[in-house]
């Protein structure tokens, strides 16, 4: 069977979006949106396992029946290149992890098409950061320090 070559997603052109990050004195909104939508360099986590429950019948001990239970979902991680500018991204982490002060949203990954339009997207429902992350500082590496930011969520959803 001959595929066309343009039904085939790449994997480098993705765009992160998070939803009503309301941070109260930290709100800010970003191009005129309510919306924040950041670069970052690699997304992973994509994932969910429906996990199931084993359960034997009584008086046969021949088999057990495989029930399913609920899925279960990896943290969302997103990393990128640390900078020197302010952002409310940042703020929003810092809030949950130093103060425990959390502000859920929904955080959404998009797989973009060449012409920037989304042709596969992930929603992640009341995400919130749980680990805040700077790679290894070293002296003998001329390399940019990547800045990791992992989240936690309630569940996930492929909506496109």
């Amino acid at each position: 069977m001959k595929h066309k070559a343009d039904s085939y997603v790449p994997a480098f052109h993705f765009e992160v979006t998070f939803l009503s990050v309301a941070l109260g004195s930290l709100e800010k909104k970003l191009n005129g949106d309510d919306n924040i939508g950041l670069a970052f360099a690699e997304v992973s986590g994509i994932s969910a396992e429906l996990q199931t429950e084993e359960v034997g019948e009584g008086g046969n001990n021949s088999f057990k029946y495989r029930l399913p239970k609920p899925a279960k979902y990896n943290n969302l991680v997103l990393k990128r290149a640390l900078s020197t500018t302010p952002s409310v991204l940042i703020m929003w982490a810092n809030e949950a992890i130093y103060n425990f002060n959390f502000y859920p949203c929904t955080a959404v990954v998009a797989l973009l098409n060449e012409d920037h339009i989304p042709v596969k997207v992930w929603a992640f429902n009341n995400a919130y950061p749980v680990k805040l992350e700077v790679s290894q500082l070293a002296a003998n590496k001329s390399e940019l320090v990547i800045e990791t930011l992992e989240l936690a969520y309630n569940y996930s959803k492929r909506i496109l």
